[in-house]
């Protein structure tokens, strides 16, 4: 609605001016032209108190006081074409500002639309789908393969696997037994399960995440515009030119000629120009910035968040390690190992495959036990791969990481280690961040701490925060003294949503990440590439280093033009004219953030 209505506006200014034109030029109504422009100038000056008031009772100072004494002042000596020059430049100069500041609205759509709906209520042998807000505590629930846990509850059946990945950001399926709690929005794995509800739906983990993107986005964080930094101590040396001039003249017409080339349009229009080529130059980078804010913002973050699974990682289990405990070499277990579970759906069966770079073995009498692992005959011996008290009677020592352990005719022989590989270009990412002025880069994972502490140490982390759920993650933010903020959260799944939002600033990694966490995120990472995130802080320096100065250059000449003003020796309309070169000046300046460096 304040888009929309600082358009009208700034429509309104150009129609009437045209007519006023028409009326003073051609049909030679020089009355009535006056009369139009000084009722519109009135109006328009009442509207900006209005909102100036507000404004200052919000404890901030805007840049439209001295731009309402100035239409007044023009107005108050007759020099209402000068008065027109200013709205057009002041009118001008919000809508643009509000372009600059637009964004999506849909921000939970995505969020809402992928929460569960229904749930399969079990009464005996009876099963009855029913919507998921009738579900109640104490109730018995089927969940099929593959199906979202519809509330938070405990398994009365077992064992199954589930992903956690949404709520968690953990990549790992985890093994879950009958009598082990699940969360809402994990999904279920090979096994169909029964499920006793904890949890009504809107008290689970799933709701509780939408929640708190709702609180997050209904507390935006406080900012001080660049505008409204420079416009104080601008307007009071501009009245207390227009102030000495008046008194030393005693012509008040002299003090409307200050402050008409005092009239604060470069602080109007060369931040938002400079922010929307900042936002475009951006958008060719590959990085959806929602709004100017959010630049001014990013050009000032000193601690960067980082989600680990899918943001420093690549999100995905891939073999890390072959270990043979036999004789057999590396190769020829791995390839047992693919062979065995070529047939399987398995997340890691699939890695496993993908690994292999020997021919697959024919694999007979394949026989997979949910949870547990494969059997095969493969060369006229069974080989197994799964778990270790699946493959083996005797004790095995355990990785830290997720492994598959493999026997062959009843022999162990070793296990297969995966890992989520880290991203190859994060550790420049860390670098080039720390080289662009942030000070402090953490990981808020929901991983386990030896693992997130590793990733953290290889790609240069500073802090490392692990087995954090969302509301941790959200507390981690807040809960970060004042020297290290503002902040800026990275992350690519649902479970970042809320942080994203909490965040001073919010960059999803949406090229794989979840619609929702994109919706919730200032900035939108295209391209599945993490050097972009410190590209979006260079581009956000660049771009407010230009604002600045453009708004520099524009405030140095205004004030030379203030001083020759209160001189008598410029004319009011010559004075607007001047503005607008001003103007021209400043926003052939701030087009500058558009080019790349």
């Amino acid at each position: 609605m304040q888009q929309l209505r600082q358009y009208k506006q700034f429509w309104f200014v150009i129609i009437l001016g045209a007519i006023a034109l028409w009326l003073q030029f051609v049909s030679h109504q020089a009355g009535y032209a006056q009369i139009l422009i000084t009722g519109l100038g009135v109006l328009l000056a009442l509207l900006m108190f209005v909102e100036m008031v507000k404004t200052l009772r919000s404890g901030k100072f805007g840049v439209d006081l001295l731009a309402i004494t100035a239409v007044v002042a023009t107005l108050a000596v007759g020099e209402y074409w000068a008065a027109l020059i200013v709205l057009l430049m002041l009118t001008g100069g919000d809508a643009l500002e509000d372009f600059a500041a637009q964004r999506a609205n849909s921000e939970l759509q995505e969020l809402l639309n992928n929460s569960p709906q229904s749930a399969h209520k079990a009464d005996g042998d009876t099963i009855t789908d029913v919507a998921i807000h009738t579900v109640d505590v104490g109730d018995r629930l089927l969940v099929k393969p593959g199906e979202v846990m519809p509330v938070d509850g405990t398994l009365q059946t077992g064992p199954t696997t589930v992903n956690e990945a949404s709520l968690t950001g953990e990549a790992r399926p985890i093994e879950k037994q009958a009598g082990d709690t699940v969360m809402s929005g994990s999904v279920n794995g090979e096994a169909s399960v029964y499920l006793l509800a904890d949890q009504t739906a809107d008290n689970s983990q799933y709701q509780n995440i939408v929640r708190l993107v709702k609180q997050a986005e209904s507390q935006p964080a406080k900012f001080v515009r660049m505008a409204d930094r420079y416009a104080v101590p601008f307007t009071l040396l501009a009245y207390v030119i227009a102030g000495i001039a008046w008194y030393l003249s005693g012509d008040p017409v002299r003090l409307a000629e200050v402050l008409v080339v005092a009239s604060p349009c470069p602080l109007i229009l060369a931040a938002p120009i400079a922010l929307i080529s900042g936002m475009s130059r951006a958008s060719r980078n590959g990085i959806i910035v929602k709004t100017g804010t959010t630049l001014e913002k990013l050009a000032q973050v000193k601690t960067f968040a980082f989600d680990k699974t899918g943001t420093i990682t690549q999100g995905k289990l891939v073999v890390d390690q072959v270990v043979p405990l036999s004789a057999v070499p590396k190769e020829t277990l791995l390839q047992l190992a693919a062979s065995a579970e070529q047939h399987s759906g398995h997340v890691l069966a699939q890695s496993l495959v993908a690994a292999n770079d020997a021919p697959l073995l024919t694999a007979t009498e394949v026989n997979e036990t949910t949870a547990q692992g494969v059997q095969a005959t493969i060369n006229g011996q069974v080989v197994r791969a799964g778990k270790a008290e699946f493959v083996t009677d005797q004790p095995v020592e355990k990785p830290d990481q997720t492994a598959v352990y493999v026997s062959a005719a009843g022999i162990y022989q070793g296990y297969v280690s995966f890992s989520d590989r880290v991203r190859p270009e994060a550790a420049a990412t860390m670098t080039d961040l720390h080289r662009l002025g942030v000070k402090n880069l953490l990981m808020i994972s929901g991983d386990r701490e030896p693992i997130a502490k590793q990733i953290a140490s290889e790609v240069g982390i500073d802090q490392v925060h692990a087995e954090c759920l969302p509301a941790d993650k959200i507390k981690v933010l807040a809960q970060l003294p004042t020297p290290e903020r503002p902040v800026a959260m990275v992350g690519d799944g649902i479970n970042d949503a809320p942080s994203l939002a909490t965040a001073d600033v919010g960059i999803a990694m949406g090229a794989h990440g979840a619609t929702a966490a994109s919706e919730s995120a200032d900035a939108v990472v295209l391209k599945d590439d993490l050097t972009r995130v410190s590209a979006a802080r260079g581009i956000a320096h660049d771009t407010m280093r230009i604002a600045r100065q453009a708004v520099m250059i524009g405030i140095i000449i205004c004030t030379v033009l203030m001083l020759i003003a209160s001189f008598g020796v410029i004319p009011a309309i010559i004075g607007a004219v001047f503005q607008e070169v001003v103007d021209t000046v400043t926003i052939l300046y701030a087009l500058r953030a558009r080019t790349d460096r």
